[in-house]
C-alpha cells in the first residue's frame, strides 16, 4: 500500500475530502477510545456543510500536507512552523493501520527540522498517542479539553529534534 502513497501539499481543492477525513476519523477510529457524547462533542453534525470556509482557512493558515493514494486523500496533518505546534493528524478509518499516519508524522518532522525548530508539541488524542509514542513523542502531560461543555481527555506531547530523532 505505502509504494503508492504520495505526501503532498495542501491545495484549496482538499478542504472537502480532509474535512471528511477528520469527522470520518472521530465518529469511526476514535470511537474505540471516547463515548458518543465526547464524539458528538468533537464533531457535531453539520449537514450544511457551514463549517467548511472556516475548515478551509484554517488549513491555509498553516502548513498542511494530505497522503493521496490513487488519487485519493486517505489523510492529512498540519505544523504551524512558527510555534512548532501539529494540530492535525488524522486518516481515513479505510486506510487506517497501513502506515499513512507514520508517513504523515515524517513528514512533519521532517518540515520542522528544515526550519530549524527544536521541537514539535502536539495535544494528542488518545488515538494518536500510540503513533506518535513510535515516533518519539513522549507525554507531558494528560489533560482534559472542553468541547461544547463536555470534557475530552488527551495528552500534551513533544519531541525534541535534532539530527538522531526520527
Amino acid at each position: 500500500m505505502l509504494d503508492d502513497l504520495r505526501i503532498r501539499r495542501y491545495r484549496d481543492t482538499d478542504a472537502r475530502a480532509t474535512r471528511s477525513i477528520f469527522e470520518r476519523a472521530v465518529r469511526v477510529t476514535a470511537a474505540a477510545h471516547y463515548t458518543a457524547e465526547q464524539l458528538a462533542a468533537w464533531v457535531p453534525d453539520d449537514p450544511a456543510g457551514a463549517v467548511l470556509d472556516d475548515w478551509a482557512a484554517r488549513r491555509a493558515a498553516v502548513t498542511t500536507w494530505v497522503a493521496e493514494l490513487d488519487d485519493a486523500v486517505v489523510g492529512f496533518t498540519d505544523l504551524d512552523v512558527e510555534i512548532g505546534y501539529l494540530d492535525m493528524l488524522f486518516v481515513d478509518p479505510d486506510a487506517g493501520r497501513h502506515g499513512v499516519g507514520s508517513a504523515l508524522i515524517r513528514q512533519v518532522l521532517d518540515e520542522a527540522r528544515a526550519v530549524g525548530l527544536r521541537e514539535v508539541t502536539v495535544q494528542a488524542s488518545r488515538t494518536a498517542q500510540p503513533v506518535l509514542e513510535r515516533h518519539g513523542f513522549v507525554v507531558v502531560r494528560e489533560q482534559r479539553v472542553e468541547r461544547r461543555g463536555v470534557l475530552i481527555e488527551n495528552a500534551v506531547m513533544r519531541i525534541p529534534l535534532d539530527a538522531s530523532t526520527g
